[in-house]
């Protein structure tokens, strides 16, 4: 294999694709990243066995072949090589070391055959639809915060992405719950989506996906069976396993009789929130909203810190109540808010209580209160 290839195409492709690679693995193939020079091109193929990312770049091609090299090892050499280097690859024929050349620099790395290198096939993806790169951006960033990190729970570890039946219009729904809160985000339903199975896009798979589409403003290829899911866009193809189990029915949590609606300027209550919960301990991060005819009061103790307090004008016309949560929730609800105002939809101090967006209808958040 040999060719030649802009450090900055390198880099950008590397970036995406070498942080699918865990940094500790006892099988020594799966540390390494597969090379394949092809015609004019360079493809990077990560895996770590449940998610297979692969890139393609432009390069000057003289001679194909594929090799495999340390993923991290790789990047880190790229990264430090000056802009606009431009990046000799060479691999001998016996395939057991690869040559890296840039200006004066000369770096060899050892290699593992190709052939060790496991393939992932997609299998069988009976239903494909597009979505355009800012839907999903949307559907991600919205949700992914209410993702669980609980791994005894780990049908909650994903986004819950399917097409809700008799459920009004059709759309193209993502759920994300921890148990604490609950995010519900939704676009029009594609065409080729109807009938898709529900699915739970891992973690890991979400964030990989989001940093691949950070800049696209392409159609995003989605093809997926009930076991396995692929996104195509640009020159990058992503594909994952999928959470094998069954996400609860989430349904159940969201209210729908909550009748004291709390109106509040996003950003002023984002501040006030984040003022007041200086004092909260760092345990429980607690925060309590006492409630009067238009009136807020945000307020924080701690046996250590002391107390906060501050007072904010609303628009609220129920009977007076007090509720509290953990703080870091309210600012990450508040943070997908993309309306000057929010709308709290509440029960009682017990009960859940609902978020809303008042410039964006598809999306809806749910709060469990914490005792204060």
């Amino acid at each position: 294999m040999k060719l030649t290839i802009e450090r900055a195409a390198l880099l950008k492709s590397l970036a995406h694709v070498q942080s699918v690679v865990e940094r500790r693995n006892t099988i020594p193939i799966l540390s390494n990243l597969l090379v394949e020079a092809g015609d004019s091109t360079l493809a990077l193929t990560a895996t770590d066995m449940d998610l297979t990312v692969v890139e393609t770049m432009a390069a000057e091609v003289a001679e194909a072949g594929a090799t495999t090299v340390p993923a991290h090892t790789f990047y880190d050499i790229v990264r430090k090589l000056p802009e606009g280097a431009q990046i000799r690859l060479e691999s001998g024929a016996d395939g057991g070391q690869i040559a890296l050349r840039a200006g004066r620099s000369r770096f060899v790395l050892p290699t593992l055959p190709k052939d060790d290198f496991p393939a992932m096939g997609a299998g069988d993806l009976p239903h494909e639809f597009g979505l355009p790169a800012a839907d999903l951006r949307a559907l991600i960033d919205r949700t992914r915060f209410a993702i669980s990190t609980e791994e005894t729970r780990y049908y909650l570890n994903g986004i819950y992405l399917h097409a809700p039946a008799g459920d009004g219009a059709a759309v193209l729904r993502a759920v994300a719950t921890d148990g604490h809160r609950l995010a519900r985000v939704e676009v029009a339903l594609p065409p080729g989506a109807a009938g898709m199975p529900g699915v739970i896009v891992p973690r890991k798979a979400v964030g990989e996906l989001r940093k691949l589409i950070e800049e696209t403003e392409e159609r995003v290829e989605i093809a997926l069976s009930d076991t396995r899911i692929r996104f195509a866009a640009d020159r990058v193809v992503l594909t994952s396993k999928l959470i094998d189990g069954t996400f609860p029915d989430y349904q159940r949590v969201i209210p729908a009789d909550n009748d004291k609606l709390l109106t509040v300027q996003r950003r002023g209550f984002a501040e006030a929130v984040d003022r007041v919960s200086t004092i909260s301990s760092e345990r429980s991060r607690a925060v309590k909203l006492s409630l009067k005819n238009g009136s807020l009061v945000l307020s924080a103790t701690s046996p250590e810190s002391g107390s906060a307090s501050e007072e904010l004008e609303v628009t609220y016309e129920g009977a007076a109540m007090e509720i509290g949560f953990n703080a870091r929730y309210l600012l990450d609800v508040t943070q997908q808010i993309l309306g000057e105002d929010a709308q709290f939809a509440l029960a009682d101090a017990a009960s859940p209580t609902l978020v809303r967006d008042q410039a964006d209808a598809s999306t809806l958040y749910v709060l469990m209160p914490m005792r204060v």
